[in-house]
């Protein structure tokens, strides 16, 4: 397994894609708390699959995943481990940057540290604001029931569920093998501290970031909510910003179509900007 040390610390992380010196591009891929790159993986790798020339580096963030905590003790201290990490493992050029959830706060700091470098960036179902009392939320709701899944599972399985918004075999599987695994790695001293120390004094705006952005908030989404993240778009000139409904905190599955054409466009932008030597456009 693929270890970098930094800081004291050793970061596991999952290299997709051709090695740096054949790459079009390179992207950071940021997971939530406390899960892994697996969800990332499960994520974003359909949308890559697509696509030539970019190289995926998934990290494990202190704590989580194959990542051990060390001494890590607050979101400062992962903040720190993982921008040693993206200077070890992408040391020169250009690099674009994906954060989901807990992974978006942390993307826009390493936006807000390195703006110079970054070509793009990429914020899915992203923490606003670290302080869960001051976030804008709705009432979690199922809008979605597969008949067949409540038969498999039966409904008191399914209303435990906090997170789906629509609940279909797909969306329940893909969660239990994309979800599931990470946070039952995770070391839950270390997520416990973390979560008690979970806002970050770090900078995580930039004054003003001029590369292509995407912002993607669901809209029944009852863990970071959706009406927060509009007040990014005066940081990020060229975001495109979308609302999905039917769509929650975990959108990527609920609402898949869209989501990856979103990225896909996304990804679009960034390699326009190969003037700026993030690489050159491939016909697909």
């Amino acid at each position: 397994m693929p270890y970098v040390e930094v800081d004291g610390a050793k970061v596991h992380y999952v290299e997709a894609g051709p090695a740096a010196d054949d790459a079009v591009a390179t992207a950071v891929l940021v997971h939530g708390f406390p899960v892994d790159h697996r969800l990332m993986t499960g994520a974003f790798e359909p949308v890559f699959a697509r696509r030539a020339g970019w190289r995926r580096v998934y990290v494990d963030l202190p704590g989580m995943g194959r990542s051990p905590a060390g001494d890590v003790a607050s979101t400062d201290d992962v903040f720190r481990v993982l921008r040693a990490a993206v200077g070890e493992l992408v040391p020169e050029g250009p690099y674009a940057v994906v954060g989901q959830s807990y992974g978006g706060y942390l993307a826009r700091g390493l936006v807000a540290a390195d703006a110079g470098r970054v070509a793009g960036l990429a914020l899915v179902v992203t923490v606003v604001d670290p302080v869960h009392e001051h976030r804008t939320v709705p009432e979690h709701r199922v809008l979605v029931r597969e008949p067949a899944l409540a038969d498999r599972l039966g409904g008191a399985t399914l209303d435990a569920e906090e997170v789906l918004v629509v609940q279909t075999t797909e969306t329940w599987d893909r969660a239990r093998r994309e979800a599931d695994p990470g946070e039952a790695d995770a070391d839950a001293a270390a997520v416990e501290r973390i979560a008690a120390r979970y806002a970050g004094t770090f900078p995580v705006e930039p004054a003003a970031f001029e590369c292509p952005a995407l912002v993607v908030v669901g809209r029944q989404d009852s863990v970071t909510g959706y009406r927060d993240a509009w007040a990014l778009l005066e940081h990020y000139p060229r975001a495109t910003f979308a609302v999905l409904d039917r769509a929650g905190h975990a959108l990527h599955l609920e609402q898949r179509g869209l989501f990856e054409a979103l990225v896909g466009e996304w990804l679009d932008r960034v390699e326009e900007g190969a003037d700026g030597g993030v690489g050159k456009r491939e016909a697909r």
